[in-house]
């Protein structure tokens, strides 16, 4: 059985799949972003496996989300730092957190909460149009064909 190769859709959700729809990734992403940026530190903080854990690493450097940056050259060791390109997912992790928070923390409330540098205040993630600045829900967009399309 051939396997849906999501990466040559044309579909910009199914090409984000294609590099974090697997479990294990965001989640890395989320360790990275927060500073645990070693590979020992990844393993022990997540519970996943070595193999798990370096195919993963592996993957992201490859997708360039992540870059192996060395912080000792004797023994050589690596870490693990987001690019540009990492920084901007998790843009989209923290718009996962607000669903998250909203519907799934329960009574305890949010496992996390996030400051924002420029008001200091505690918030959550809000979507706004690029053009206006007003919220944008998938209620109140349409889609429609874009260059891109086939």
């Amino acid at each position: 059985m051939q396997r849906t190769r999501f990466g040559d859709m044309a579909c910009s959700i199914a090409r984000t799949w294609a590099i974090i729809g697997e479990p294990w990734s965001p989640l890395i992403l989320r360790n990275i972003y927060v500073g645990v940026s070693r590979f020992e530190q990844l393993q022990q903080s997540l519970g996943i496996s070595r193999k798990v854990l370096t195919e993963r690493l592996n993957w992201l450097v490859e997708n360039e989300v992540l870059k192996r940056q060395e912080y000792s050259n004797r023994p050589p060791r690596h870490e693990y730092v987001l690019t540009a390109k990492g920084q901007e997912l998790c843009d989209l992790l923290l718009v996962m957190v607000r669903w998250g928070d909203r519907w799934t923390a329960g009574e305890a409330g949010p496992p996390v909460l996030y400051r924002h540098h420029t008001c200091g205040k505690i918030s959550h993630v809000e979507l706004s149009c690029s053009e206006c600045g007003r919220p944008m829900h998938a209620t109140n967009v349409d889609v429609l064909p874009g260059p891109g399309s086939v």
